[in-house]
């Protein structure tokens, strides 16, 4: 039985699903799920500040960032995506290079701010990777962090872990990461969750964070890194 190596069982994973994930990303950066994400990062970091795009795929979340006015390096697993991603036309001021959320290959206190949209659950392991986010950001710099919430299908990439088997993405619920790193010296700043348009119907904007958490789609985190 061979060595099970995430990183390059992730890269095969992604490279796979570069092109049926390149034709849907746009609309969720501009109209769907991740409309509101850089809108976020304007209320707390400046324009012309550097963002690092943690777990960047083909770059459209770069994309924005740039159109918003920040200096981004893309960073991402899979080579494939991230030739998607320099192709682009729009892309031309990002930066774009292969590495992990666990070892992005930055200098310390480097950037900014950080997004990781998605990204923290598909890696080998989630507590090393916001070590690494931590080391890269300035002082008291920012980090968007957006996680699969408990009603996202994605997160049946997990399911096998069940039989002992090895697997690329790290199911965690959104107050797991939120404990996780509130007890490595970050402080929350901001969040908001998306739902599927079922949960929409609902009156979730007066239950407790908690049942609201656990009914979405995707948890959205802005956390603050204290140095």
């Amino acid at each position: 039985m061979g060595t099970f190596n995430w990183e390059m069982e992730s890269e095969k994973q992604w490279d796979s699903m570069a092109a049926t994930w390149n034709s849907r990303s746009r609309a969720m950066w501009e109209t769907g799920s991740r409309k509101d994400i850089v809108p976020l990062i304007k209320r707390f970091v400046p324009s012309t500040s550097t963002v690092c795009d943690l777990g960047c795929g083909d770059g459209t979340g770069s994309e924005k960032l740039a159109e918003a006015g920040y200096v981004v390096t893309g960073i991402d697993v899979s080579e494939e995506m991230l030739e998607r991603a320099r192709l682009n036309p729009r892309n031309e001021n990002c930066n774009f290079k292969k590495g992990t959320l666990s070892d992005c290959g930055s200098p310390d206190n480097h950037f900014d701010a950080v997004m990781a949209i998605n990204s923290i659950e598909w890696t080998n392991n989630p507590y090393e990777s916001l070590k690494e986010m931590a080391r890269i950001l300035k002082p008291d710099g920012y980090a968007c962090i957006g996680i699969l919430g408990p009603t996202a299908k994605p997160r049946t990439y997990s399911f096998r872990r069940l039989y002992g088997e090895e697997v690329i993405c790290n199911t965690i619920m959104p107050w797991e990461l939120e404990k996780l790193a509130l007890e490595n010296g970050w402080s929350k700043a901001g969040e908001f969750g998306v739902f599927k348009k079922a949960a929409e119907q609902l009156p979730h904007g007066s239950l407790p964070i908690e049942l609201q958490q656990s009914l979405s789609f995707m948890w959205i985190f802005m956390f603050q890194v204290i140095k």
